[in-house]
């Protein structure tokens, strides 16, 4: 049985703790404990010495009543041989009264390791299902090796018209303006230095080794990777993997395969173009603005590149490729349940792809610069 006895001595208190203070009796301590007075002055001496088996949780419970019912009006001292465990209670307790904010902040620090926590959880989970993915896409992929009929010449072909052939005007477009824009502004700096023919140089390589690939893979990333998002979201909303799969036949096989071998080869193709339209718009602004003729541009372009410099920026493409058409049709299998969905998908698969892409690109960079090539 719990006994508490609080007793004046002059200023001073004596609260004598006895019985049983072990967590079965926390029930009797809470109640005697709540029993206590309020208002106390002076000095508390809490007496530990006739006490049975304590525990962490009826000492934790005295601590916090004391406090309610002096602080800071009380000097408390423990003696007759308290548990081992009080000076770190005491600690802890003394850190629960410090913090002012401690009601609003501890919800704070709750709610900001949850939504780690969450988005740990599902971070992780998009992990698996990313690798999910490719490994079925891997799976087919060898399964297609094995039986070439697979393929479906129709639907590839009708692929890389549309994600290549219908790409060529803007492809083209962005291309030329952007080597004029290059050639213009490089044109403006190297002229003062008298380093006109230097030109050349700037457009060509920039134009081989980056921006031609680049700028095609974000255009193609815009285009195409939210059109297989939508086109296989929209399959998704309307059950019709579902009845797909209902006959036996594999989804990815059917959609996702046709997409990205469409894209490996067109993107490669429209880089090409992209290259050939950019060098179109350097020479160009070079005729027109620095005055070099076609035959001096042609001839500083032929001794500004290396062996590897078209192929530094073509061998990017199929690479490329292959992101935008993973993410774009991932996404769009993920759309489930309503159109908003579909509409977020298709967005986060564009901005991924782009991202991913020029995250690539700059991989790439360094990789070249390693091996010098």
């Amino acid at each position: 049985m719990t006994v508490l006895e609080l007793e004046g001595e002059g200023d001073d208190w004596r609260l004598h703790l006895g019985g049983d203070w072990s967590l079965a009796a926390m029930a009797q301590i809470e109640t005697e404990l709540r029993a206590l007075p309020g208002g106390l002055h002076g000095r508390l001496v809490c007496d530990w010495s006739r006490t049975e088996a304590p525990g962490i949780g009826p000492a934790w419970a005295l601590l916090i009543r004391l406090a309610d019912i002096g602080t800071p009006h009380v000097d408390v001292r423990h003696t007759g041989d308290p548990p081992h465990f009080l000076e770190l209670l005491q600690k802890l307790e003394a850190e629960r009264g410090v913090a002012p904010a401690a009601p609003e902040a501890a919800p704070r620090l709750e709610h900001s390791v949850s939504a780690v926590g969450r988005w740990a959880v599902l971070q992780g989970a998009e992990g698996r299902a990313v690798i999910g993915f490719f490994g079925r896409l891997v799976t087919v992929l060898r399964e297609v090796f094995f039986r070439p009929q697979a393929l479906r010449p129709s639907s590839l072909a009708r692929h890389i018209y549309e994600t290549g052939i219908t790409a060529i005007p803007i492809v083209s477009l962005i291309a030329f303006l952007i080597s004029v824009i290059v050639a213009y502004l490089g044109a403006q700096q190297l002229g003062r230095f008298g380093a006109d023919i230097f030109v050349v140089d700037l457009v060509t390589i920039s134009v081989l080794r980056e921006m031609g690939v680049l700028l095609t893979a974000i255009i193609v990333a815009g285009r195409s990777g939210s059109a297989f998002a939508a086109e296989i979201g929209v399959m998704q909303l309307n059950e019709e993997t579902d009845a797909l799969r209902a006959m036996g036949m594999n989804p990815v096989e059917l959609l996702v395969v046709p997409w990205l071998l469409g894209l490996v080869i067109a993107l490669p193709l429209l880089t090409v173009i992209a290259d050939a339209m950019g060098l179109a718009g350097g020479g160009l602004l070079s005729l027109l603005n620095l005055h070099i003729p076609l035959t001096q541009f042609i001839s500083r372009l032929r001794e500004s590149i290396s062996p590897t410099t078209f192929w530094a920026g073509l061998i990017k493409a199929p690479v490329f490729a292959v992101l935008i058409a993973m993410v774009g049709t991932y996404r769009g299998m993920q759309v489930r349940e309503s159109a908003r969905e579909l509409g977020r998908l298709t967005t986060v698969a564009v901005v991924q792809s782009i991202f991913l892409v020029i995250l690539a690109d700059a991989l790439f960079a360094v990789l070249f610069v390693q091996i010098d090539f």
